[in-house]
This record gives structure tokens, sequence and C-alpha cells, in this order.
């Protein structure tokens, strides 16, 4: 059972998930508020700051993805989608909106629970391996304060995107698979869906590369994956 007691705000229209939902995460020692819309979910959100999110993108009235964009807007809250099977196209917009994870309905409790401990790990760090700030050249990453820095230029970024520019940096040069990034970053066990770090690595590029199409940061190794390369900038 976790002991920090975290909240959790479960937004999903059916009765029966939302209620096997709650039920395993009460059970773990979170404090769980459920939602069925989307404008009750924001509100909620503003009212409670939850400490993540699980978000189902099929809801009456606004849809999730809207929901997901309005969080993700306000502040830098993790996200776990629910989606259903064969919805890929709805999963790829919402990782590109900045969800962290997401789970195909239907889906097992316990795997959800993993998921959003994994992400809730990950969001608030390890206290015993916090360490001194990493330079990898122009770019800077604080463990610490979870913060990110391009040439001096602090970065936003979601929680899963941190993780992921944290790991390469600390393995500079090193290539690394979609398979083996999901393994070291997503906690993984099983290699699933990829796509994932496909959109993460994208939304990435986005925001460290000068040019998000010819990438010198975040490069990637065809037919093997992607590494990420220090740059210098000349003084």
């Amino acid at each position: 059972m976790t002991a920090v007691n975290e909240r959790i705000l479960v937004v999903d229209d059916e009765p029966i998930v939302t209620e096997v939902v709650e039920r395993y995460l009460v059970r773990e020692g979170f404090r769980v508020t459920v939602e069925r819309d989307g404008e009750a979910a924001l509100a909620a959100a503003r009212r409670d700051a939850p400490d993540l999110v699980v978000l189902d993108l099929m809801l009456p009235g606004m849809d999730g993805l809207e929901v997901c964009r309005r969080l993700r807007a306000a502040a830098p809250v993790p996200i776990v989608m629910l989606t259903a099977r064969g919805h890929e196209a709805d999963r790829i917009v919402g990782l590109e909106l900045g969800a962290d994870d997401y789970v195909v309905k239907p889906f097992s409790p316990r795997e959800l629970v993993a998921r959003v401990r994994s992400v809730l790990r990950r969001t608030r760090g390890d206290p015993a391996a916090q360490q001194a700030r990493l330079r990898v050249g122009d770019l800077m990453i604080d463990p610490a304060t979870r913060e990110v820095e391009i040439a001096g230029r602090p970065v936003a970024l979601t929680a899963r995107e941190f993780e992921v520019l944290q790991f390469l940096a600390r393995h500079p040069r090193q290539v690394f698979t979609r398979g083996q990034l999901l393994q070291q970053v997503w906690d993984y066990t099983w290699l699933g869906d990829t796509s994932t770090v496909t959109v993460h690595i994208r939304r990435l590029r986005e925001k460290v590369e000068d040019n998000s199409s010819d990438p010198q940061l975040l490069q990637t190794v065809y037919g093997v994956g992607y590494r990420l390369v220090p740059r210098e900038r000349p003084p």
C-alpha cells in the first residue's frame, strides 16, 4: 500500500468501470474522486488539484481528448488514459496532447494500478536517488526540481517526457530500441504498443530541438531506435 496517500481523479461514465477502479485504487491507499463527464472533471481538478488523473477518452458531452487538452494547459498533472481497443488514432492524439500513459479497455484493474503507481513514482521521484544536476552538452536536467534547460532556456516537460529525456541523457550516445525504452522508462515487462515511445520522442523534439524535423540532440538510428547526442553551442 502506498504511504503518501496521493489523490487520484477518475473520469469515466461507466459505473461498473469506476466502481472497480475506485475499489482497487482505494485498496492501494489512494484517495479517489470519481467524475462522470468532462465539465465535472475539470471543476474537480481545479478544486482539488489531483496528483494524477485516470481519464476515459469516450465521455458524454466534452470528450476525453478535450479534457486532456484543458488539463494539460492548466497544470502538468500526470494523465493515464483509458481507451477502447482499436481506437489507436485517439490514443496517439491523447499522447500528443501530453498524456503520460494509457490502458486499453477491457483492462485488468491490477494493470491500471501498476501503471498509476509507475507514473506517480517517476513524477515524485525517489528521494534516495536524487542527484546533482545532470549536464550533457547544452542540456541541463535537475532531478530534484525536475527542471530542464536547453542552452539556458527553460523547457516545460510532462512527467513522462522528463523521464525519457533524463534516461537518454544518462546514457549519451547509447542507442535504445523502443522496446528497451518501454522497459526502462515505462516499467513495462512486456513489449506492447511502442507508438507511445514514438509520440513522446516527437513531442520532446518539438521542445528541445532548434528544428524538430532535423533533430541534432535526439537522433534516430534507423532500424534500431534512438540516442541522445550531446550538443555544444559556440560561446
